[in-house]
């Protein structure tokens, strides 16, 4: 999935309403894991990450990101 052209990983684990993420902006990576029993609030927090890393990386809304984000192998 991407968002605001970060591209990030969610899965569900074996545990009921564990989901694990995962993004990477520049060379830093960003992982965690949050529990909710909704697909679409998980994805929601993890957006949420992606903003506040974007806005402590300093990148504003008008930079083109593409060249930041990256794909995270697993």
């Amino acid at each position: 999935m991407i968002h605001k052209g970060i591209r990030y990983y969610l899965t569900a684990t074996a545990e009921p309403d564990f989901w694990l993420w995962r993004f990477q902006i520049g060379d830093t990576v960003k992982a965690g894991k949050t529990q909710t029993r909704l697909t679409t609030l998980a994805e929601r927090r993890v957006q949420l990450k992606i903003d506040a890393a974007l806005k402590a990386s300093g990148v504003s809304s008008g930079s083109p990101r593409r060249k930041i984000a990256r794909d995270v192998q697993y």
